[in-house]
């Protein structure tokens, strides 16, 4: 073996070691499924941004990513790994909803010949808010302003179910409406009986309801899962499992938190009483708890009064 090869060769492994400072090997979690299974809280400079979950699936002809990172060196991780696990090339990256942390690798993958594929109900998001997005990774990650790339138009617009081919493995896009956030996918593997959830999953960790999420819109997602039956759930946040492992950190949790914030509205208790009088301490045990609850409960609260009033 000629230097020149030798020094090729350790340049690789060098470059691997390099993007996996950012991300773990990925777990494979069925035939032909991977996924890094992110810890829980909010990005740092410390953790890269890495507090999600990703993955990919591995056909005959191809590769999909589900979700691609905060930022071009997450993603350019994500490809290292899935490099040393296949060599056939990403054809997909698939955006399951409109945050940063799913989106703002898509530019490292379009670079590398992927098509990107977002639903429709979250482009008018991505595109009013790709500049803040950019500028909230920079100041997370220490990074240099300008440098952060804006996630431009997708390639792909899923506004019904859509099929993508990989080479013996087909993968259902399908979108289930504004839920966490505007623009939801859900990303079905019927070979490995598998469903990539997105954050229309929580578990481990208090859910995140945000001023763009739509409570209503987030338990119908989540009914439209019972569809699959026993199928293995890969969520936003959390560890995998079959839909019933997320009952109590999601489905129950939402219903409980309108339910009663309909109600605080319907007698037109205030914010603060609506607020203060929501028992959440079946759910204190989740990680997050005491930074998210308190938000939840007045975005759920906002959301029941501006119901009662269209």
């Amino acid at each position: 073996m000629s230097r020149i090869t030798i020094s090729l060769i350790l340049l690789l492994i060098s470059g691997l070691s390099i993007a996996g400072e950012i991300l773990p090997s990925p777990e494979k979690i069925s035939d032909h499924t991977w996924a890094w299974i992110g810890p829980y809280g909010p990005p740092t400079k410390e953790n890269n941004g890495f507090r999600m979950n990703l993955g990919f699936v591995v056909g005959d002809d191809a590769v999909a990513v589900i979700d691609t990172g905060y930022g071009e060196a997450m993603a350019e991780s994500m490809l290292a790994h899935i490099r040393a696990v296949t060599d056939r090339p990403v054809k997909y990256a698939i955006n399951t909803n409109s945050q940063a942390h799913r989106i703002m690798g898509n530019p490292t993958f379009r670079r590398n010949g992927a098509e990107i594929v977002t639903a429709a109900g979250a482009l008018p998001r991505i595109a009013a808010e790709g500049q803040l997005f950019a500028s909230t990774v920079e100041s997370v990650l220490g990074l240099e302003s300008g440098g952060v790339v804006i996630p431009g138009a997708p390639d792909v617009v899923v506004s019904e179910e859509t099929s993508l081919d990989l080479g013996n493995i087909i993968l259902r896009v399908i979108p289930v409406g504004d839920a966490h956030t505007p623009g939801s996918l859900v990303v079905v593997v019927d070979a490995n009986a598998l469903v990539f959830a997105g954050d229309v999953l929580y578990r481990g960790r208090m859910l995140s309801i945000l001023s763009k999420s739509h409570v209503q819109g987030w338990i119908d997602a989540y009914e439209k899962l019972r569809q699959f039956g026993d199928a293995q759930f890969v969520p936003g946040h959390g560890e995998p499992g079959q839909l019933s492992a997320f009952n109590h950190s999601t489905h129950n949790y939402l219903t409980a938190l309108k339910a009663h914030m309909d109600l605080a509205v319907e007698e037109g208790r205030d914010l603060q009483d609506a607020i203060g009088s929501f028992d959440q301490t079946a759910w204190e045990t989740l990680a997050d708890f005491a930074m998210l609850s308190g938000r939840n409960a007045h975005q759920a609260y906002l959301q029941s009064e501006a119901a009662a009033f269209e």
